[in-house]
Parts: structure tokens; sequence; C-alpha cells
């Protein structure tokens, strides 16, 4: 047991070191370097023009010389009609969500060049997949999705792998929600958790002071010594968050029986749509190679130029992770 806690010491010290590092690397390039307003670019691909490549080019291969003449004629005959009938438009976007949920400024970027063009005979399909993460990422990620529906234009969320939290919170929100039989659904819940190394202080005669102005402006510490007060106002916010989280499902999916499935449990795509919580099982490369029979796809990214400070913080973050991640391992493997 000794060596178990000596290991843990290092684990400890080692881990803070390691961030501490990082921290101070990352302040002294952003010190050193102008701060600039974020850039970034729209970035716009034919998926309807894709698709039909990616058909044209396999039947060169199997079909013989004659038939692939006429199937190039036929699609020279066709192209033209679609000029002349002006197809509407399907906006493709992609939203890969951290934790963090960064990558909502991305999508208000997307949701914004949309609005301003779209016409509403035209749709908006988004390839969804996240796990969830902070609230207050995930709400404002959902209230973009939200700007399309008071613009009339219907949305349509496809999720492949996973939309389970705040990922959910945002797939409720579409007119229309499809995901493939086995990606995962749900986990209408809060949670939160943090260490404490109070004990582990004392030990070694460390003391830790925190300030407060306020009886709940600090409710846990991951320092400090925790209390039964201190916790149950905690639980107390986390409820009010999962009431808030409810209320959102309701008002989105009406239908809905939110009491049976807001328990923070998580389904598969063809439970998911036995509960309700989905609309259709259909993967997103089904509903895209559908739409295209009707519409013109074009897929809408918005890409963000990263400064030096960025990439560097980007890196530092990574090599944190795989540290992390090879001193858990070996944890694990000493209590296994």
């Amino acid at each position: 047991m000794e060596f178990l806690y000596e290991y843990g010491l290092f684990l400890a010290k080692t881990v803070t070191f390691v961030v501490a590092f990082a921290i101070i690397v990352v302040l002294l390039v952003g010190a050193s370097s102008k701060p600039k307003a974020s850039k970034g670019e729209l970035a716009i691909e034919s998926l309807s023009e894709k698709l039909d490549q990616q058909k044209k080019a396999l039947l060169s291969v199997t079909l013989d010389k004659n038939a692939f003449k006429d199937f190039e004629k036929s699609e020279k005959k066709a192209s033209k009609d679609i000029a002349n009938e002006n197809l509407n438009k399907v906006f493709v976007l992609s939203f890969k969500g951290g934790v963090d949920a960064k990558e909502v400024e991305s999508l208000r970027n997307e949701v914004t060049a949309i609005i301003q063009v779209a016409k509403p005979s035209d749709k908006v399909v988004l390839k969804l997949e996240s796990g969830g993460g902070v609230v207050h990422g995930y709400g404002l990620a959902a209230s973009q999705l939200a700007r399309l529906k008071q613009a009339k234009l219907e949305l349509i969320v496809s999720v492949d792998k996973i939309a389970a939290s705040g990922g959910y919170m945002m797939a409720c929100v579409s007119d229309k929600f499809v995901c493939a039989p086995f990606a995962m659904v749900g986990s209408i819940g809060v949670i939160a958790q943090l260490p404490n190394f109070n004990k582990l202080l004392k030990k070694n005669h460390v003391e830790f002071e925190q300030i407060t102005a306020g009886e709940f402006k600090r409710t846990l510490t991951m320092f400090g010594e925790n209390n039964d007060i201190g916790r149950e106002k905690f639980k107390q916010e986390l409820e009010q968050i999962h009431e808030l989280f409810r209320e959102h499902v309701q008002s989105a999916r009406p239908n809905l029986n939110v009491e049976k499935v807001a328990t923070g449990e998580t389904w598969f795509g063809t439970d998911a749509h036995k509960l309700g919580l989905v609309d259709e099982i259909q993967t997103s490369d089904d509903l895209l190679l559908a739409l295209n029979e009707q519409f013109e796809l074009l897929e809408i990214t918005y890409k963000t130029k990263k400064g030096l400070s960025d990439k560097l913080g980007l890196g530092v973050t990574g090599i944190i992770d795989n540290v992390i991640a090879k001193l858990l391992s070996k944890s694990k493997e000493l209590y296994h």
C-alpha cells in the first residue's frame, strides 16, 4: 500500500508539473504576439458533383463502351434539364463537437451565411456527432440551429455514431431527426465530477486558502475541504440544469414522453426510435443520396485560421493528454 501511495503522489506531481509548464509556455507565446481577431473563410463544395463523379468513375469500369457512351449522353441531357429547372438547395453542415463545444463558433458563421441566401424551399442537413459537454456551449449550439427554423428552413439532423447529452440537446431542435441503427442517442441528464486533493495536501503539510464573498460563490473545490452544505447546493444546481434540459426537449418534441427518457440513459438507434427520441432509422449516406434526386447538395464549412499561439496551445494540449493517458494506464495496471 505504501508503494501505491508513493506512486499516486508521483503521478499527481508529474501531472501538475506538465500542466504548469504548458500553461507558462502558452502564456508567454500569447503575451509576445499581438491580439488579433479570429479570421476564417467559408468553403463551399458541391456534394452533388462529387456523388456524380463517383458514380461515373464506377460505371466507366463496370459498363461496356457503348453502354457507357449512352450513359454519358443521358447524363448530359439530364444536366441541361436540371440547369433549366434551377433546383432547390440542400445545405449540408457537419458538427463534430468536443466537450468544450468550441465548434459552435464555426456553426454560427455557417448558419448566418445560409440564412442570408436560402429560400424557404431549401433545406439544411446537419451531420452531427457529439457525446455532449459544457451546458452553455451546447445551449448556444442548439440556439444556432433554432435560428434556421426561425428563418422557415426545414432542418434535418443526421447522426451516424452518437448524439448524447448536449448532442441530443442540439438534435432534438430539428424538424426531422434520423440516425443509424447502432448510433447512441439520449443521455438527457447532467453530470459533474471533480477530484479532491485536500487530504493529500494535509498529509504533506500544504495549506490551501480560498477567499470568497457570497455563501455559495464556491460550493465544491478540488483543494479545500468540502462539506455537506456545499454538496447539497451543488446537487440543487445540477437538478436545476436538468429541469431546463427536460423543458427544452419537451418543447422541441411535444409528443415525447420526457419523464420516461430523461433518466440520463442512452439508447441505440432502433430503441431510441421506438421511444420517440428519433424520427427515422437511416444513415447520413442514404439520406443525402435520396435528397440528391431532387435537390442540389452544397456542403458549407467555415474554417478558422489559427495563429501560432493557438497551434502551440493545441499541440501542448495533445502532449498533456498523451502523458496523462499513459500515466493513468500505468496506475490501472497496478490496481488490477
